[in-house]
C-alpha cells in the first residue's frame, strides 16, 4: 500500500469503504480516517470497531453519486478508493487532498468484464483512463493489468502545490 508514502500521523478519507479494511489498517497506522460508503450495514459494523470508539474511526453512511460535493475540499492527507467507480466523483477526490497529499486508487479495467463481475461498463476503466482521472496529480506509481486473477488498473499520485 506504499506505507512509505503515507504521512505518520493526520486526515484520511476512504471512499466506498464497504467493510473497512482499509480504514482499519489506516487508523493501525496513525491516521484519523473518515470511512464513507452507502451500505449502513457495513457502516454500522465498522463504526462498533474499538478503533471507531478510540476516536480513529468517523464511518458515515453516504451516497457518493448524488452530484452533490459529498467530500471537503483541502481536508485529508490521504484519499484510498477500491473496487468503486463513479468518475464524476473524481474532481472532489483530487480537490479533497492537502497539498502533499496522496491518493491510492484501484479499481477493475474493462478487461475484468471477460471474467465475471463487474461487467457494467460504468464501472470499468478504460486502458489508461485511470491517469487521465486524477488530473492534475503527480503520478508517483501506476500499474495495469492482471493482478491476482483480477484486471485492475491502480494509481498513487500527490497533489504537489
Amino acid at each position: 500500500m506504499h506505507r512509505d508514502l503515507l504521512p505518520a500521523g493526520g486526515q484520511a478519507l476512504d471512499v466506498a469503504c464497504g467493510s473497512g479494511r482499509h480504514t482499519v489498517w489506516l487508523a493501525r497506522h496513525g491516521l484519523h480516517v473518515l470511512a464513507v460508503d452507502r451500505q449502513a450495514d457495513a457502516i454500522a459494523a465498522l463504526s462498533a470497531h474499538p478503533l471507531a470508539h478510540a476516536g480513529l474511526i468517523d464511518a458515515q453512511v453516504r451516497d457518493l453519486e448524488t452530484g452533490q460535493r459529498v467530500v471537503a475540499p483541502d481536508a485529508y492527507d490521504v484519499v484510498v478508493g477500491t473496487h468503486y467507480l463513479h468518475r464524476p466523483l473524481f474532481p472532489q477526490l483530487v480537490a479533497a487532498l492537502r497539498p502533499g497529499g496522496v491518493l491510492i486508487y484501484e479499481t477493475f479495467l474493462s478487461a475484468q468484464a471477460a471474467r465475471g463481475k463487474p461487467t457494467n461498463p460504468d464501472f470499468l476503466l478504460r486502458p489508461g483512463e485511470l491517469a487521465t482521472l486524477v488530473r492534475p496529480l503527480a503520478i508517483l506509481a501506476e500499474r495495469e493489468g492482471d493482478f491476482d486473477g483480477r484486471m485492475v488498473a491502480s494509481i498513487v499520485a500527490r497533489r504537489q502545490d
